[in-house]
Order: C-alpha cells, then sequence, then structure tokens
C-alpha cells in the first residue's frame, strides 16, 4: 500500500480522535489526560496524513476524492454529535434496567409499598466520609429509594468529624458508620438509628420509624414449645430455636416475648398476638380456658402444630373450624426431597397468600400435619378458609415409619395445610378487638432458624403475622436474601472501563470502517 493511502487513513483516525476529544471531557470520562491524549493523537495523526499526501493538496479541489473526504469528515461529525445527543438524553431520562439475576438493583414490593404509606417526608442522613467502603453502596440505595418516592425520602450525607453537633444530637459512636432516618421537626422530630446497611434495614427501620405504637406477641412457653434464643434450644439441635424469627418480628416494629400461662387467670390485655409454635404436652385446662375467653373477645392467635405432638387443643381449635389430622401429610410427586417433605404452590383467593401466589411462590413444609376445615359445630359468628393446600397427589400417612405409599383408608387428595379463621366479637363483653383472627399451619418446622432463609416461608409466616394483626400493610413480599454479585473497581478503573467502551472502542470501530472504504477507494 502506498505510502498516501496509508496517510488518508491514518488522516481519518487522527480526525475522528481530535473531533470526540470534547466527549470524552464531558461524557464518557471527564479526564483531562485522555483529553488531551486524543486531541494529541488526532493532532499527530493529521500531521501524517498532511506529510503524505501534500503533493496531492493542489489538486485536491479538483478531484472526485475531495467530496468523498469531505462527505466522510461530515458523517464523521455527525456520528460524534449523534452519541453526544444520545448520551445527553440517557443523562436526563435516567432510564435503566436491572438485569442481575437476584435483581439487586430493583426494590422489593415492601419497600415500594412502605415508601408509599409514609405519613410524612422521611429525611435520610449517612454519618460517613465519601472514602469509606460502604458509601457508594449506600449512595444508590439512597438514590433508588429517592427515585421510588421523591417527595417522601430525601438524603444527604455528613462527616460526623465535621458536624460535631450532629453526632452529639444523635449520640452517635465515634468510628462507626451511621444511618439516621428522621422525619418532624424541632421537638416533634423522632429518629432512629441503624448501623447494617442493606435494603431490608432500611426499609424494616422506615417501618418502625412510621409505626403508631408497637404489636405485642406472646410466645406461649412450658410445654416443649421452641425457644427464642439459641441458648435454649437442646443440646442435639442447637439449630431448633425461633432466633431468626424473633429478630424479623423486631425488625418490623413487634415486641416479642415469652408467656407462660400456668397460673393466670386471663392472657394480659396488653396482648397484640398469641403464638402456639410447636407444643409437644397438652395445654391443662385452665391454660384453654384463658385462651378461649381470650380468643371469645377479639384475641389473635397463630397455632403452629408439631408432627407427633398432641397439645389437646382440639376442642380450642375446632371452635375455630379448624381439626389437626393424625399422621403426617406426604406426596411422592411435590416433595423436596422425600415425600414427607412437601412442596406447595396451591394457594386460596385470600389477602393474606395473594402476594405469594402472584409471585408463584413455592412453600417448604419439612414435616407437615394436615388440617381438616369443618362446616359446622364452630362457635357462633367462625368463619373459615382455607389458604396452602397440597397437590392433588398427597395422601395422611398414619404410618410415617412404616410405610410412605398411600394404603386404604387413608386420606388422600388435596389436603389443607394452612387455614384461617375469623369470628365476629364487636358486641362480645370486654372485647379488645372487633374480630377475633386464628390461624393454624400444620408445620412448626418451618419456623426454625435452619429453614428461616427459604423466602416464600419467610414471607407467608410474617404475612401470617401481618392479617392476625390486622396490619394488612404489612402483608408483601419482603427483601430477599440476594447473592453479592456486584464487583467493587477502583475509580481510575471504573473511569477507564467506561472510556474504553463507551469512547474509544465504538471511535475505533468507526475508524475501521472508514479506512477500509478509504483503502479500496485508493486501488
Amino acid at each position: 500500500m502506498k505510502a498516501s493511502s496509508v496517510g488518508k487513513i491514518l488522516g481519518a483516525f487522527g480526525l475522528l480522535f481530535l473531533l470526540s476529544s470534547p466527549f470524552t471531557l464531558l461524557f464518557t470520562s471527564g479526564s483531562l489526560a485522555l483529553t488531551a491524549a486524543k486531541a494529541v493523537s488526532g493532532l499527530l495523526l493529521l500531521g501524517v496524513y498532511f506529510a503524505t499526501n501534500f503533493q496531492q493538496f493542489g489538486q485536491f479541489a479538483t478531484r472526485r476524492s475531495s467530496f468523498f473526504f469531505g462527505t466522510t469528515a461530515l458523517l464523521g461529525v455527525v456520528a460524534v454529535g449523534g452519541l453526544v445527543a444520545l448520551n445527553y438524553i440517557a443523562f436526563k431520562k435516567n432510564k435503566s434496567w436491572d438485569l442481575t439475576k437476584q435483581k439487586i438493583f430493583t426494590l422489593a414490593p415492601q419497600t415500594t409499598s412502605t415508601l408509599a404509606g409514609l405519613k410524612e417526608k422521611v429525611r435520610a442522613v449517612g454519618f460517613l466520609p465519601p472514602s469509606h467502603p460502604s458509601y457508594d453502596a449506600v449512595e444508590q440505595l439512597f438514590r433508588r429509594y429517592q427515585a421510588e418516592a421523591p417527595d417522601k425520602f430525601e438524603y444527604s450525607f455528613k462527616d460526623p468529624q465535621r458536624h460535631p453537633d450532629l453526632a452529639a444530637k444523635y449520640q452517635l459512636k465515634e468510628g462507626q458508620a451511621t444511618l439516621v432516618l428522621a422525619r418532624g421537626e424541632g421537638d416533634k422530630e423522632s429518629h432512629t438509628l441503624l448501623n447494617v446497611i442493606s435494603e431490608q434495614d432500611l426499609t424494616n427501620a422506615l417501618i418502625k420509624l412510621n409505626a403508631v405504637g408497637s404489636q405485642k406477641v406472646y410466645f406461649l412457653s412450658g410445654h416443649g414449645e421452641w425457644p427464642l434464643d439459641r441458648e435454649d434450644a437442646h443440646s442435639n439441635d442447637p439449630g431448633a430455636a425461633l432466633s431468626e424469627l424473633r429478630k424479623h418480628l423486631l425488625q418490623e416494629g413487634y415486641t416479642v416475648e415469652e408467656l407462660n400461662l400456668a397460673g393466670q387467670m386471663e392472657v394480659p390485655r396488653d396482648t397484640s398476638l398469641v403464638i402456639i409454635a410447636g407444643a409437644k404436652t397438652p395445654y391443662t385446662q385452665p391454660e384453654e380456658a384463658a385462651l378461649r375467653q381470650y380468643l371469645a373477645g377479639g384475641g389473635r392467635m397463630l397455632y403452629f402444630a408439631d408432627f407427633n405432638s398432641e397439645p389437646k387443643l382440639d376442642a380450642l381449635l375446632a371452635e375455630y373450624g379448624v381439626e389437626v389430622d393424625p399422621g403426617v401429610a406426604a406426596d411422592l410427586q411435590f416433595n423436596s426431597g422425600n415425600p414427607f417433605a412437601l412442596v406447595s404452590l396451591f394457594y386460596s383467593d385470600h389477602e393474606l397468600t395473594r402476594p405469594l401466589r402472584d409471585r408463584k411462590l413455592n412453600i417448604e413444609f419439612p414435616t407437615t400435619r394436615s388440617l381438616t376445615v369443618l362446616r359446622q359445630g364452630m362457635a357462633e359468628g367462625v368463619k373459615v378458609q382455607p389458604l396452602v393446600l397440597s397437590s392433588p397427589f398427597a395422601w395422611v400417612e398414619t404410618k410415617p415409619a412404616e410405610d410412605a405409599t398411600p394404603s386404604d383408608g387413608e386420606k388422600s387428595g388435596q389436603l389443607t395445610l394452612v387455614a384461617a379463621a375469623t369470628r365476629d366479637t364487636k358486641n362480645a363483653p370486654d372485647k379488645r378487638f372487633d374480630e377475633a383472627r386464628v390461624v393454624v399451619m400444620g408445620d412448626s418446622e418451618l419456623l426454625l432458624d435452619p429453614n428461616w432463609g427459604h423466602e416464600a416461608n419467610r414471607n407467608l409466616v410474617l404475612n401470617t403475622l401481618a392479617w392476625a394483626s390486622n396490619q394488612v400493610e404489612k402483608i408483601t413480599i419482603r427483601p430477599p436474601d440476594r447473592d453479592i454479585s456486584t464487583l467493587q473497581l477502583e475509580p481510575e478503573m471504573l473511569e477507564n472501563i467506561r472510556f474504553v467502551s463507551t469512547d474509544l472502542l465504538p471511535l475505533s470501530l468507526l475508524g475501521l470502517g472508514m479506512a477500509i472504504w478509504l483503502s479500496r477507494r485508493n486501488k
């Protein structure tokens, strides 16, 4: 190839580099060094073109190639201008798509509903400097919250070293990254602090800040129920505790305590909800009477059955339209590894389970008992409805230690695994609430720490608590436990990647196309 032809090709690259250098400074990189390098490279390449084609300058205006060269230069300018315009529009519109597997850049339904339900504007203040490792992640999270609710959420960052008055006001610990969420002004301001920074923690902090009062939840004890703390779990099974459930309840604004009904004449008046989680031994007649009186006055109760245990509350549950079947539910087709570990994606049309049904989430029951929904013999005003069902291929295995196949006489078909009942108590003497609510689940093991990580189970349980305590705003899908799939890059490395991918590479491809065209024109 002649030197003049090579010069024309290099000149085309030089023209592109020179004309696109402002684009590099203003849009792709912002680096003066890279901008200067492109401009100088462009001038040098144009110099090579002039040095190798100076003999043709006198004939340039009279040759047909001058028209094509001018057209090429104009197309280069138009291409660069188009890139600038597209980047400007993208910057103004700020449209993005979350293509990550776990949707780590998409707010969960619980977060969006919480932001929509804020009664007044919340101010988030991040007390961490820009050099902090979590600064960028927190800022991105704040931006998503503000974009979702621009009128109800605003944020800022403060360096506690430069704002000692704020550090003293919120009693911040030195050297600790802290976020403060506040609402109201002056003496009416209320705030909450959090140190672990994630969407779940931030949303739970908003729920606490927005809540009016606290719902007190009592877990019954004294009959072998699952303990709330791991320290109280049996030494042979240290994971058999409800510590993760307790942590989530505290995060969602509940107050959690244990309650032993022995010697109690009634359930405490401050009770919002009573939970029986895996009782192993029978309740006494006075304890059952206290629960019956509590429910008759508009109380709320969740009952989680345990395999091979009979707490002797059959009569009380029957008053609310539910009977716990003997044996254990089994399914050879819809299970997670063995026929007694059922998987269900079958929901009734109830507000409690509607979010799970819409998301098509699978509930996993480690060892569940089936329920019978009664149609007669209930207390006056009781209405009962199935919530979660098994597949049509399930049956009740009455001898699980001997057999795992259906036998004659065993209940089979689509079994009820979770049921909910309501009772009108508006006219009840000394009522607590206008409506009693009871939910019965055939499995208590889904509450245990080892099983709590399953997203669908967790949302089913927490939605059940929300419905039973009449907090419909908490019936939702919470942020899942997401695997971190982001790569932390230094700012300089990120700048270089942006420059290569959005600037150097597209222009090089455009220049290569021009070079091929000019090379063919010169043959």
